[in-house]
C-alpha cells in the first residue's frame, strides 16, 4: 500500500510537532530556575528576617513571575502537542491551521514547521482530507 504525497507530507509534519512541541515544554521549564530562587528567597526571608536580605514580597514576585511563563508556555507546548495529533487524525483543520500560525512566533524552529505546515495545508487537496 503506497501512500500519496500529500499523506507522507503530513504524517512527517505531525511528528514534527511532536519534536517542537516536547521542545517547547523543555524550554518551558527554564524559569524553574527563577521559581527556585523566589522560593529559597521567600523561605529565608520567613525564617531569618534581616535587615540585609531582600523582602518577602521580591521572592513572591519571582515565583508568580516563574509560574506564569512556565504555564504559558506548557499550554503552548500541549497546544502544539494536539495539533500535531489532529494532523495525524485528519481532524479540526481550522485549528491546525492557526496552530501553524501561531508556531511561528516560537523561533527558529516553529517558524519553520509553521510555514512548512501552512504551505500543505492550504493545498486542496490535503483541505479534503480532513474531516471536520
Amino acid at each position: 500500500m503506497t501512500q500519496t504525497q500529500d499523506e507522507q507530507h503530513l504524517q512527517i509534519l505531525s511528528i514534527f510537532q511532536y519534536v517542537v512541541g516536547g521542545l517547547a515544554a523543555l524550554i518551558a521549564c527554564f524559569p524553574l530556575i527563577h521559581l527556585a530562587i523566589g522560593i529559597g528567597i521567600v523561605i529565608s526571608s520567613l525564617t531569618q528576617p534581616s535587615v540585609d536580605g531582600p523582602p518577602v514580597w521580591f521572592g513572591f514576585f519571582f515565583i508568580g513571575i516563574a509560574g506564569v511563563i512556565i504555564l504559558i508556555g506548557w499550554a503552548f507546548a500541549v497546544c502544539i502537542l494536539l495539533s500535531g495529533w489532529f494532523m495525524a487524525k485528519r481532524k479540526h483543520y481550522t485549528y491546525c491551521l492557526v496552530m501553524a500560525g501561531v508556531e511561528c512566533m516560537f523561533n527558529p524552529f516553529g517558524t519553520v514547521l509553521g510555514v512548512f505546515t501552512i504551505l500543505t495545508l492550504v493545498r486542496p487537496s490535503v483541505k479534503e482530507a480532513f474531516t471536520s
